[in-house]
């Protein structure tokens, strides 16, 4: 409408078509309207019309958004929810923006991608996880600082190279710029094993496995060991009084024998963990995203290199960070017994 109003100036002061459209670009660019649109309004004001609304015209009314139609697109998408627009708006002889306006305005869908989960539960699996985190929200209820003496740990990778993902490579661009291209990068093979014990204070515990060396039960239990030094040194009061609980999963290495006697002749002990349960470990939810977002798109010299950046990445990391992880705990295993022992993450 403002182009239309500059047109009729310009026609009023006596400009051809040519010099209208030429001047009209050279202000909107490529918001400019066609020199077709120029003209026809041209010969609008030459017809002694001075408006420069659209005239009110009979055209036939649009019969692709009736409410028949909506029902048989909610038919088709409900016989297979993979159906695409194309397809659908061959099938009905709609264009694709109808089939469009009717999925999202009429009907309220979107299409979603499927959500990947670790594991598929079992009904039994399911039940585990609601039975562990209602004990952790019990004891919570029961003992308002039950939170602060949970010591939890886990270990993983951490590799010379980590391609960044793709949300981190987004970067700000004007609408006319080409979209950004990333190419496809694979981890590298170097890499190594850091194992890591906290608390709602920080990090208690910390050790990179040596190359070549497998964490089993023999070595987790001299693991361990020093973190049963460490709390001595860095908790004194959780040492002194033994009031802490330790929270690690089911992996192999955790649930040996050896380690059961260990923390048994130590008196700790454990909080029962359900299997396949990232959702409800600090260390899968917190700590290692965290620590693996900073170090993605990074390329280190050696091994050497990697220990010294996971060593001053964990040290960043505020203490109100750690505490807020196990009231996320809390929170997380509310949301578990919610959605009857399903996977949460990401819904």
């Amino acid at each position: 409408m403002e182009q239309r109003v500059h047109i009729k100036f310009c026609y009023k002061l006596g400009k051809a078509v040519t010099e209208m459209h030429e001047m009209l670009v050279q202000v909107y660019r490529t918001e400019a309207v066609s020199r077709k649109c120029v003209y026809d309004l041209f010969k609008r004001f030459c017809d002694g019309k001075e408006t420069t609304e659209d005239e009110p015209r009979s055209g036939r009314p649009s019969t692709s958004r009736t409410s028949d139609m909506i029902e048989r697109v909610r038919q088709m998408m409900a016989q297979d929810r993979r159906v695409t627009l194309r397809l659908m708006a061959e099938e009905l002889g709609i264009s694709k923006d109808t089939v469009h306006t009717i999925i999202h305005e009429d009907l309220g869908k979107r299409k979603i991608c499927s959500l990947f989960v670790p594991h598929k539960l079992t009904d039994e699996q399911k039940a585990k996880q609601m039975e562990t985190s209602d004990d952790i929200i019990t004891m919570c209820d029961q003992i308002p600082s039950f939170l602060r003496t949970i010591i939890t740990g886990d270990e993983t990778w951490c590799y010379q190279f980590d391609p960044e993902s793709k949300r981190q490579s987004m970067e700000w661009h004007s609408p006319s710029s080409p979209r950004p291209k990333k190419s496809h990068l694979q981890k590298s093979k170097v890499k190594t094993v850091l194992i890591a014990f906290f608390d709602s204070d920080g990090i208690i515990h910390k050790e990179l496995v040596p190359a070549g060396q497998t964490v089993n039960s023999a070595f987790y239990k001299e693991v361990l060991k020093r973190l049963l030094q460490r709390i001595h040194h860095v908790r004194p009061e959780l040492h002194r009084t033994g009031q802490w609980t330790l929270l690690h999963n089911n992996a192999p290495a955790h649930c040996a024998i050896c380690v059961h006697q260990f923390l048994a002749q130590h008196s700790v002990p454990a909080l029962d963990h359900p299997p396949y349960s990232p959702d409800l470990a600090p260390a899968d939810f917190f700590l290692f995203p965290r620590l693996k977002s900073i170090m993605k798109g990074a390329r280190f010299a050696d091994v050497a290199a990697i220990q010294e950046r996971v060593t001053a990445v964990l040290q960043s990391i505020p203490k109100e960070a750690f505490a807020d992880s196990f009231q996320k705990l809390y929170e997380r295993c509310q949301k578990c017994v919610v959605k009857n022992g399903n996977y949460f993450e990401g819904q």
